[in-house]
């Protein structure tokens, strides 16, 4: 396993050196696959991606955790409003501008909002630069990068059914990407639309 990690490492193979090799085990070996060779490509190639996400931004926030110009007091200088109604927690904080933030790990996918001012972010799906009013989705697994170009208050909204900060932050926050709580979706809803299309008991568009 050392000289494959190496192999690895150091010489990869290019995608259609990889498949000509696939292809030539498969009929040596005379192997079935559940999924093709490009399916099993563009996984890996996802994870890759994501490793490489998750190594970055983690060295983005040991920078910024030990620059000298960091405060000792993060909440005086971002302040956070807790507001908990009917089943749901809402954060509205207020960044300064000029700041550099790195998030927490999103644990459950919510609704969050730039009602004030103008940032940059950095996540899974590159650099955005977003200016109020905005709205969007925070999905499970998220981590950011943030850079307020002017003040800026950010409000997002989470549902639980917790009381008090703690337990909600428990909840909606994970440690790691490894404690994330990914879940597969569920496309009964789907699939029975689909066939009452099929059906034409309901009209098409």
């Amino acid at each position: 396993m050392t000289q494959i990690d190496e192999q690895i490492k150091n010489a990869p193979l290019s995608k259609e050196d990889a498949k000509r090799q696939f292809v030539k085990t498969t009929e040596k070996l005379g192997i079935q696959h559940a999924y093709s060779f490009d399916e099993i490509w563009e996984v890996l190639e996802f994870r890759n991606a994501q490793k490489k996400f998750k190594a970055k931004i983690s060295e983005f926030e040991d920078v910024v955790n030990n620059h000298p110009n960091k405060s000792n007091y993060p909440h005086e200088i971002n302040p956070v409003k807790h507001t908990f109604v009917d089943g749901q927690y809402i954060r509205e904080i207020f960044n300064p501008a000029g700041l550099f933030i790195v998030t927490k790990i999103h644990n459950k996918a919510h609704p969050f909002f730039l009602m004030q001012g103008e940032m940059s972010i950095f996540s899974q799906n590159g650099i955005e630069r977003i200016k109020a009013p905005y709205h969007g989705i925070t999905e499970i697994g998220t981590k950011r990068a943030i850079y307020t170009h002017t003040e800026c208050v950010f409000i997002t909204v989470h549902a639980t059914d917790k009381l008090s900060i703690e337990e909600a932050e428990e909840e909606i926050i994970a440690q790691s990407f490894e404690d994330v709580n990914l879940t597969l979706p569920n496309y009964t809803d789907i699939d029975n639309l689909i066939q009452q299309i099929s059906e034409k008991k309901i009209c098409q568009s």
